[in-house]
């Protein structure tokens, strides 16, 4: 069973084949460098970077697998959810390509696929639970299976990474904030008690990370002397200009990115006690933080079950997790018409598969 994964979600453009022995091939192009000279993602821009690339990188997967898309068994695209501008740009290519080729297709769920990519290095046990974290979403699950998933607790206004870039851009750090604020703070030492846990004292699994945001204003307010310089034009993000950061920025960088992890853990810890996972996945762009993964792994190790959490590559938007959760759903007989339709963030995402018919 080979499969050709389609992601075009957000400002990433991922394609990849996967079959029976796992990842074949994969390519992608990041748009980083068009939105950075905005300070965040434009989606008209968006759209049409996919617009303009998703050919010539589809040619390039096709070209590096050694395979013809006459050679390709299903075709799984995300479908939401996302921009809704670039999930019509994939949408509608993968739907081309289905009823040119007579290929059955299959529409992801993009938070779902994140999630099951994980399985692709080591193989997934249900009940797990789902700690998925990204840019746009912050969201506890749990997983019953590939296809049957509950969403135990999500966030209610921002979203983890969001907060994580927002502060970044506080300090001074380029788009996207996030990563380097990752990078500043693994040279600082964080203070548990500087920044809050918002929204933990409850018991519900729902997530508020706007008031963090509030907080690391109103630090920067008092210490002005942590905002880094701005660099000239065409000047690099060097590891030297982060080794030479002030120390306040550093510590920080540290402090917030830990109260994050910590708020991710606390409501993680609550959502374990409703029913006992065989593991915990954690997903998402923001599963490559290393606070971020260093806590979740403490948190998985106290409570006895192994931590699968997808190497960083795996974790950023791309087509990999597309194509798997597509070769998954494809082996329980499951598929779409070509009536599939795009859906943006915020609204659900139906499971209306139907089975193929052989």
């Amino acid at each position: 069973m080979l499969v050709l994964g389609i992601e075009t979600s957000c400002d990433d453009t991922g394609l990849a084949l996967v079959d029976d022995t796992g990842l074949i091939a994969s390519v992608m192009a990041s748009q980083v460098p068009v939105h950075a000279l905005f300070g965040g993602v434009v989606p008209e821009l968006a759209s049409r970077e996919h617009a303009r690339l998703i050919g010539p990188l589809l040619d390039k997967l096709l070209a590096d697998s050694g395979k013809k898309l006459q050679d390709i068994d299903r075709i799984a695209v995300t479908r939401g959810p996302g921009l809704l501008g670039s999930l019509l740009v994939g949408v509608a290519f993968a739907k081309t390509l289905a009823l040119a080729a007579d290929i059955p297709l299959i529409g992801i769920n993009h938070l779902h696929a994140h999630l099951l990519v994980a399985g692709l290095e080591n193989p997934l046990e249900f009940p797990a639970l789902g700690i998925l974290v990204s840019g746009g979403h912050t969201h506890l699950i749990k997983m019953n299976s590939p296809l049957d998933m509950q969403v135990l607790g999500k966030t209610l206004d921002d979203a983890a990474g969001e907060a994580c870039d927002k502060f970044g851009k506080m300090l001074g750090l380029p788009y996207p904030g996030g990563m380097y604020l990752d990078k500043l703070g693994q040279l600082g030492t964080a203070d548990p008690k500087l920044f809050p846990r918002p929204y933990a004292k409850n018991d519900n699994l729902d997530f508020s990370f706007s008031g963090m945001k509030t907080a690391a204003a109103l630090w920067l307010e008092q210490n002005p002397e942590a905002r880094l310089p701005m660099l000239g034009l065409g000047e690099k993000y060097t590891d030297e200009f982060f080794a030479c950061a002030d120390s306040k920025a550093k510590n920080g960088a540290a402090s917030y990115l830990y109260a994050v992890a910590d708020t991710l853990v606390i409501k993680a810890k609550r959502a374990a006690q409703t029913f006992r996972p065989r593991c915990v996945v954690v997903a998402g762009g923001v599963a490559a933080n290393s606070f971020v993964r260093r806590q979740t792994a403490e948190f998985a190790r106290d409570l006895g079950v192994p931590i699968y959490i997808p190497k960083n590559a795996f974790c950023s938007d791309n087509g990999i997790m597309a194509a798997y959760a597509g070769y998954l759903l494809a082996k329980m007989g499951l598929c779409h018409g070509n009536n599939l339709t795009a859906i943006a963030r915020g609204k659900p995402i139906p499971n209306d598969y139907k089975v193929l018919s052989v």
